[in-house]
């Protein structure tokens, strides 16, 4: 008989073996409350290291808003968006959700090495407590735009209440760029290198300060082609619900849940079957 005949008959696994799919999610699930306080701790962390705390997390969005709002407010000049500036500080905070999801998320496995391999836990808690980490981080940020919006003219309504599914669906997207991309920068570690060109691609294309629907209305197949652009979606959704003069097409909700279904049912599979690789390969 082989030691690894002996070991199955002993109910004895590989050390660092893969479970199955379905017993490694109830694995991740049970380690809920440690990904909850990892994704606080590191926020504390982060904080305690500036002079102004958690005062940055406003700060960042709102200075990046406004340095975008000055530019391209004077560059576009007559053919800048109604409402612009709180058009663009919408854009800008939903942005960098997203942006810093993707950041952060492809570096969750690859700055903690020393983390996965030295402790038995699903790795996939690292790329979602990252997520998890910004997520808390635009919470605040998006009490902030809503007060922005209201010097803009927006009156409160209860079509706001449909913020709540925007985010939810917003956070699954950004939960599945984030796993894919931690598995990716982990077996291609120049991916690290070209991840701020794909942010900002995504940024200039994702109509941050600028209205995309406007600049292709004579271009029906180009229209149906950025009808699916995830980011304009989520923008088009935000502004429709918060701006006055602007409105939500029915069609953008249930094509921005295919995307986020799509993409978090990717992520996750993707991530999970190369679990055993992120110990060695870290």
């Amino acid at each position: 008989m082989t030691l690894s005949e002996i070991a199955a008959q002993n109910n004895l696994g590989r050390v660092g073996a893969r479970p199955p799919l379905l017993a490694y999610l109830k694995q991740v699930w049970q380690r809920r409350d440690f990904t909850f306080l990892l994704a606080r701790y590191r926020i504390q962390s982060e904080n305690e290291r500036n002079r102004l705390g958690m005062l940055w997390v406003l700060l960042r969005p709102t200075l990046s808003a406004g340095v975008y709002a000055l530019v391209f407010g004077l560059v576009l000049a007559g053919a800048r968006p109604h409402n612009f500036v709180p058009f663009v500080v919408v854009g800008v905070f939903c942005m960098e959700f997203f942006n810093t999801s993707m950041n952060a998320g492809a570096k969750s496995i690859v700055t903690n090495a020393s983390l996965v391999q030295s402790l038995p836990f699903p790795r996939m808690v690292l790329p979602i407590a990252t997520v998890t980490q910004n997520l808390l981080n635009f919470l605040p940020t998006l009490v902030l735009m809503i007060v922005i919006t209201l010097f803009g003219g927006a009156r409160p309504s209860l079509e706001w209440l449909l913020l709540i599914p925007m985010v939810i669906l917003f956070w699954i997207f950004n939960q599945g760029v984030g796993l894919i991309f931690a598995r990716l920068t982990v077996h291609f570690r120049d991916l690290s290198q070209f991840i701020p060109f794909i942010s900002r691609m995504v940024f200039y294309t994702s109509g941050v300060f600028f209205d995309p629907h406007r600049m292709v209305e004579n271009y029906p197949t180009i229209r149906g082609i950025i009808d699916w652009h995830p980011l304009i979606e989520v923008l088009t959704i935000a502004r429709g619900l918060l701006l006055p003069g602007y409105t939500v097409p029915v069609d953008y909700w249930w094509k921005l849940a295919i995307w986020a279904v799509v993409l978090i049912v990717a992520g996750i599979v993707y991530f999970w079957q190369a679990e055993e690789r992120y110990g060695r390969d870290s």
